[in-house]
């Protein structure tokens, strides 16, 4: 092929259209006597429902013995009732055609159920039944207890989560239950007990501190009927006093800690500092920093460490935002030979979206994506229903989603290199990496990037001795 033809090819490529006009799907809202919130979105043709009933508790909210009790009872929700065992539930379930399913994280737990519309009332029938009477089998709970603990073995092994695992002990203080993985360790995982967890539910499952969340085909009447009937009577446990996360910061100085795992081929890198909460104003622009920086296939890093260096199949960068200060972390996993380079080049990224403005092919990239994506998210009733239960989680406005894509579309050069400046601190940076320290420690040394802490598993070290 020649050059010029090429060139011709090249420049017939399809370039991205201007974003479609789109409106969030009307939402009612409505509150029962007993402070339940219900949320009601109808999106006509949708024939498979979605609901769901967040509550506000999570695992932020345990104590720190208990670390993982609030992951582990929402799995617990669906193995028995006191009208069902878990197989039962399940052929349930299976009758009407639907999916029953109950998960928690740092901020919420939540129950939902998907269902064709025809039998959508004996499916929140399920549901109410699931979140109101479960009993946590002894069986099912040691079940679920040894599973987790198994998952927390392998995570040992696996560079990626054990990277994970050592850069929020490494930024978040040790009081902080940010400090660990939201579903414990392995030393809290293995004490907890079926009545610990039914514990962990009853001061959780309060109407006042809930939200029944319903998209889809499905008309306002109907599901506000259904939830007084099967939710109208439901009084919970005295609601408690809704107490600030402990997200503080284990240091405000530059941290460098390797876990060294010997013979490794390649190095986890992890980079990044407590951050900001979800309810925080600069929340568009920074959508549109991160981006930029490390959010999509062409971002700062992704260009420099894949496409120019060729250290990475990828590198990214992101903002977890909680009801606390998540973390901000940027992250790769290169070949170990490339190790201290790597992390030069990512120091130099941060640096560089603080102090150097943006141009206006990235802004107008990255202000696209966000903008045109959007829609794509909110075809069908689940993702709805989901975004939804969040407004309610994070106590954001009703208007938060309708309001976004002009959020984003107004977002200046100007106000992405302020978030940079204000939430990107590369000084106060942990640099995280697990690898074989023996192959580049002395580079790391040399690199003058802060004072190293070498980390040896206790397996290793037991091994070494």
């Amino acid at each position: 092929m020649t050059s010029e033809r090429l060139a011709e090819l090249v420049a017939e490529r399809p370039v991205p259209g201007q974003p479609r006009p789109y409106e969030f799907p009307e939402t009612f809202r409505t509150t029962l006597d007993n402070g339940l919130q219900v949320v009601v979105t109808p999106m006509p043709g949708r024939e498979l429902v979605s609901a769901s009933l967040a509550l506000r508790a999570g695992a932020a909210d345990e104590p720190a013995d208990e670390g993982g009790a609030t992951v582990l009872a929402a799995r617990g929700l669906t193995e028995g009732t006191e009208v069902r065992d878990a197989i039962e539930l399940t052929e349930a379930a299976e009758r009407l055609g639907a999916s029953l399913h109950a998960e928690s994280g740092w901020d919420a737990t939540s129950a939902g159920v998907d269902v064709p519309e025809s039998r959508l009332g004996p499916a929140l029938e399920l549901l109410a039944e699931v979140v109101r009477r479960p009993t946590f089998p002894e069986s099912e709970i040691d079940r679920l207890r040894d599973e987790r603990l198994t998952d927390l073995l392998q995570a040992k092994a696996d560079p990626r989560r054990r990277a994970d695992e050592a850069f929020i002990g490494t930024i978040y203080a040790p009081t902080s239950p940010y400090h660990r993985p939201s579903g414990g360790t392995s030393e809290t995982v293995a004490g907890l007990t079926s009545a610990q967890l039914r514990d962990v539910h009853t001061r959780a499952a309060n109407p006042r501190q809930a939200a029944l969340v319903v998209a889809g085909d499905i008309a306002n009447d109907a599901v506000v009927a259904l939830a007084r009937s099967l939710f109208g009577d439901w009084s919970g446990a005295a609601a408690a006093a809704s107490s600030a996360v402990d997200d503080r910061a284990a240091t405000d100085a530059r941290v460098v800690r390797v876990v060294h795992r010997p013979g490794a081929v390649q190095s986890e890198i992890r980079i990044g500092h407590r951050a900001v909460p979800r309810h925080t104003p600069d929340y568009h622009a920074l959508s549109v920093m991160g981006a930029i920086l490390g959010g999509l296939f062409n971002s700062r890093l992704n260009m420099n460490l894949r496409e120019e260096k060729g250290y990475t199949y990828g590198a990214s960068a992101g903002f977890d935002l909680r009801r606390g200060r998540g973390p901000f972390t940027a992250r790769a996993a290169v070949n170990t030979e490339v190790t201290v380079p790597a992390i030069h080049e990512f120091l130099v990224e941060l640096d560089r979206i603080r102090e150097t403005s943006v141009t206006d092919a990235e802004l107008k990239a990255a202000r696209d994506f966000l903008v045109g994506v959007f829609p794509l998210r909110f075809e069908t009733p689940g993702p709805v229903a989901g975004s939804l239960a969040g407004l309610f989680i994070h106590d954001l406005p009703d208007d938060e989603l309708d309001r976004y894509r002009s959020a984003i579309e107004a977002v200046t050069a100007a106000d992405v290199q302020r978030v940079a400046r204000d939430h990107i601190r590369p000084e106060a940076a942990a640099i995280v990496v697990v690898g074989d320290h023996e192959r580049f420690g002395a580079a790391l040394d040399e690199a003058s990037v802060g004072a190293v802490e070498v980390v040896r598993d206790v397996e290793e070290s037991s091994e070494a001795a």
